[in-house]
């Protein structure tokens, strides 16, 4: 069992950055991969970015590519998102997410989910 709370979102300015936290509850953080995900209002939730236990892979959505770092620190069962050059498109609640296996990119491989944290982006 992996519980997952998420920190660091607020209110920032077009052009600004946030980085995201996600503290991981549970002796073995360090098998899972862990994602990031974000759903704005009136949509689906989207995967942002994700990263493999060893942190040795990572993969981002295309419009996360240039923007947006993922890491994660296994010995603190941290994981992180670094958002650089935010948009108002980019306003949305981001949620951390933990999966054992399965394709890194869709909802349904993560088992367990974090409440999420919002992030909003003024013009």
């Amino acid at each position: 069992q992996v519980q997952l709370v998420e920190s660091g979102g607020g209110l920032v300015q077009a052009g600004g950055s946030l980085r995201l936290s996600c503290v991981a509850s549970g002796r073995t953080f360090s098998r899972y991969v862990m994602g990031w995900f974000r759903q704005a209002p009136g949509k689906e939730r989207e995967f942002v970015a994700a990263i493999t236990w060893r942190g040795g892979n990572t993969y981002y959505a295309d419009y996360a590519k240039v923007r947006f770092t993922i890491s994660r620190d296994n010995a603190k069962n941290m994981v992180y998102l670094q958002m650089n050059s935010l948009l108002p498109e980019d306003t949305a609640v981001y949620y951390c997410a933990a999966a054992t296996g399965g394709s890194y990119y869709l909802k349904k491989s993560y088992d367990y989910w974090g409440q999420g944290t919002q992030v909003t982006v003024s013009s």
